[in-house]
């Protein structure tokens, strides 16, 4: 294209414009036939439609640019037939334009970036044809300063239009991800001025304005395709499916200006060298039809190093290019540039694999790892100090009620609550699961329990989870150093022991101390110690009445199991069951309870008290041979099968539905009820509701926090009895610990309900004395 030169040529009268080859335009036309036309759009006051006007504009492009091609090609290459291709060229980037603007219009997403590259393809097709007015007819012309001003708009026009484009795909990289692009950037330029510099070294030694122009077109294509390959390094930066058209079209207006500038007393219009420049603004046309539609793909992490990586090798070879023969300065200090640059990304990212390794995913604090790196530091530095042990209390049933992602949540409040209780030089980590440690470096004993009550205060407010608060506590066990050892091993292994009795025995925190079992072989005899306990008469049930909100009276009882150890004394099932469940000792552990649930059973039949009894049921439990055993259980203490209720829980329907549905309806063939323990914590469906032989739904202690304090809580317990009863089941709530939540739920017409308001779980002595009472009672009010 002329671009507003002084014409060299004296047969020279009207400029060729740059366009593509035709099969660029079937490119195009096949891209919009898969992307699919939109509806028409107001444009000027009247509603044209865009498609047929866009597949009209894209045909009558394809016969211009064959036209043009020919023209150039097979007409005279003296530029004596140049008004000629002028014209078709003038037609030819006019209706480029136009296609450009209906890309525009037709756009719903990302139309700032088209708007710009839409006026880059239109400044260029106006300087065009104002140069082709300008010349009148006449043989030549001096140096234009608007057509010139207009090609040069074409450059940060569509600049401009790649950072629209791409800034908001990158407005959450880090700082490496754009250093990639950087190092791109640097390698392409170092290349380019290696390659580019010695061609145009004759232009350097002119003075005229045109070789100045010349030259501003070159550094110009430089610096917009090293400012492309910076894009294309950058991980997150997508510039379309097409992006290669655009690549292409910006080499071939780079290469086309390279030889202009060589052949500039020479240069002659309406010549074949004006193809390079047409084809150049076809393809960067073709690129923008697709921009309208880009979107960011996934990209691994192996094709992201592509770039900065080959960006790299070519710096790296500028430079040793440069041993061997003359290169530019500027391009050895691009090089260098490079490869200063292109090392800082692979030192984060050492950096980042060393903090990855020793951070917690989930959290954000230290991990295990860290611990062991870090702590020993800590304990060896301080003159005192203490380590703290800490896990969450009944943490499974949160996991297996609620859900993983309420676990996770749960773990993050946690980390939270607990930081922001602790110091700066205070090293905390997270252990795995719920267990955390933290290591106080210089507090004696006193100073540690203060932090510990500390933390403890710190599990008093409920957790919000979603629309529910779930009430949480901890156990923390303590060992201090130096008096129990100054090796940090020593001291997590005496704080596990000291957190198991905080566990067993229900205090809250232990400090370890000489009366603890010290040594590595401590959980196994814990685990020795309860086989015992199964084969021995160690267990022992406790039971919490169920009573009739309406009528207030007893229905029912539950069994909870205790351990009643010969030194720790009774442990609730927290410090056991998860014993019993590692070991696989759960199925004897049922055994045990359902025995002697029955045996009071009968017990309590014999002195004229009817109950029935709830006794819970883990997955482990549930097998074939299940309805056989506990029917001749049954049959052998001469009990009715209706007396007996199964409590599962939703997680163990997720975990094998159709072999426990199997199961609960032999069971519920011979008689035995059946309970949804914890409703509403997991995520099944309810079509189990429908599905299995149920008689009641077990309310999540969740629900009832605050129930008659939160008119939402009330009415989601309201719906959820009215769900049940619809269904034909009965509705039990449990955890109930306010005589007002008694009577909203009484109010509400649940059926059953069983909480430390009505009587904390106790061993059948108690209960019979307390049932007689309540009897008299009854009967006096």
């Amino acid at each position: 294209m002329p671009r507003g030169r002084r014409n060299r040529s004296s047969a020279a009268a009207d400029p060729p414009l740059k366009d593509s080859a035709g099969k660029m335009m079937n490119t195009v036309a096949d891209a919009a036939h898969v992307s699919g036309p939109t509806p028409a759009a107001k444009w000027a006051g009247h509603r044209l439609p865009l498609r047929r006007t866009r597949l009209w504009l894209m045909g009558t492009i394809a016969g211009l640019l064959v036209l043009f091609v020919l023209a150039l090609v097979a007409g005279p290459q003296d530029g004596s037939d140049v008004r000629t291709t002028s014209s078709i060229g003038n037609a030819l980037n006019l209706s480029l334009a136009g296609l450009c603007w209906i890309v525009v219009i037709r756009a719903r997403v990302h139309r700032a970036p088209l708007v710009l590259g839409a006026s880059a393809v239109s400044a260029f097709a106006l300087a065009d044809l104002y140069f082709v007015l300008a010349l009148d007819g006449s043989a030549a012309i001096g140096f234009n300063v608007v057509s010139d001003v207009g090609y040069l708009l074409f450059y940060p026009l569509v600049i401009s239009a790649l950072m629209v484009l791409v800034a908001p795909q990158m407005r959450r990289s880090h700082w490496p991800v754009l250093l990639d692009g950087v190092v791109a950037v640097s390698g392409a330029a170092a290349v380019m001025v290696v390659v580019l510099v010695p061609l145009l070294a004759p232009i350097a030694d002119r003075s005229s304005f045109d070789a100045l122009i010349a030259g501003a077109y070159v550094v110009f294509d430089v610096s917009v395709l090293a400012l492309l390959a910076g894009m294309l390094g950058c991980r997150g930066a997508y510039v379309g499916k097409r992006w290669p058209f655009l690549v292409a079209g910006l080499l071939l207006f780079s290469l086309t200006d390279v030889l202009y500038a060589l052949e500039l007393t020479d240069y002659v219009l309406g010549t074949p060298m004006d193809v390079g420049w047409a084809l150049g603004m076809a393809l960067v046309t073709v690129w923008l039809d697709d921009a309208a539609t880009a979107r960011t793909p996934p990209v691994d992490g192996a094709s992201a190093l592509v770039a900065p990586l080959v960006a790299t090798a070519a710096a790296l070879g500028v430079l040793i290019l440069g041993t061997r023969n003359e290169v530019p300065v500027p391009a050895v200090m691009l090089a260098a540039c490079t490869l200063a640059l292109s090392a800082m990304p692979l030192i984060f990212r050492h950096r980042l694999l060393q903090s990855l390794a020793r951070t917690d995913e989930l959290t954000g604090l230290r991990n295990r790892r860290a611990l062991h790196t870090d702590g020993p530091r800590l304990v060896q530095g301080s003159v005192s100090g203490a380590l703290l042990l800490i896990d969450l209390d009944q943490f499974k049933h949160v996991n297996d009620g609620l859900g993983h992602d309420a676990g996770d949540q749960l773990l993050k409040q946690v980390s939270g609550r607990i930081g922001a209780v602790l110091h700066r030089t205070d090293l905390f980590a997270r252990l795995g699961g719920d267990e955390f440690a933290v290591v106080l470096p210089g507090i004696d004993r006193d100073a540690a329990l203060g932090t510990v009550a500390r933390l403890r205060s710190a599990f008093d407010t409920p957790f919000l989870m979603g629309n529910a608060s779930l009430a949480i506590s901890a156990s923390f066990g303590v060992s201090l150093f130096p008096l129990h050892g100054t090796e940090l091993g020593v001291l997590l292994r005496r704080a596990d022991i000291a957190m198991f009795r905080a566990k067993a025995e229900h205090s809250g925190f232990h400090v370890y101390g000489s009366e603890d079992h010290d040594d590595g072989a401590a959980r196994l005899r814990r685990l020795a110690q309860f086989r015992t306990a199964l084969s021995g008469n160690e267990l022992v049930l406790h039971y919490q009445p169920k009573v009739d909100p309406t009528t207030s009276a007893v229905t029912g009882v539950e069994a909870l199991v205790r351990w009643n150890h010969p030194v720790h004394g009774l442990l609730l099932p927290d410090a056991f069951l998860g014993l019993a469940e590692e070991a696989g000792l759960m199925p004897q552990l049922t055994e045990v309870v359902l025995a002697q649930a029955m045996d009071q059973l009968v017990r309590w039949r014999d002195t004229g008290t009817a109950l029935s009894v709830a006794v819970n049921f883990s997955t482990t439990c549930i097998d074939d041979e299940l309805p056989q055993r506990i029917e001749g259980m049954l049959a052998g203490r001469d009990l009715e099968p209706s007396s007996l209720v199964l409590e599962i829980t939703e997680q163990m329907l997720m975990k094998d539905g159709a072999r426990t549905a199997e199961v609960l309806h032999q069971l519920r063939a011979k008689g035995v009820r059946v309970s949804i323990d914890d409703f509403g914590s997991g995520y099944s469906s309810l079509a189990y509701l429908r599905d299995l032989p149920v008689d009641e739904l077990k309310l999540d202690r969740a629900f009832l926090i605050h129930v008659h304090q939160d008119q939402r809580a009330a009415s989601l317990v309201s719906s959820i009895i009215t769900l049940a009863h619809g269904l034909g089941l009965e509705v039990v709530a449990e955890g109930v610990k306010t005589p007002e939540d008694y009577s909203v739920l009484a109010g509400q017409g649940c059926d059953v309900v069983q909480g430390y308001h009505i009587l904390p779980p106790v061993p059948a002595s108690e209960l019979a004395a307390w049932l007689t009472s309540r009897r008299a009672l009854l009967a006096a009010g």
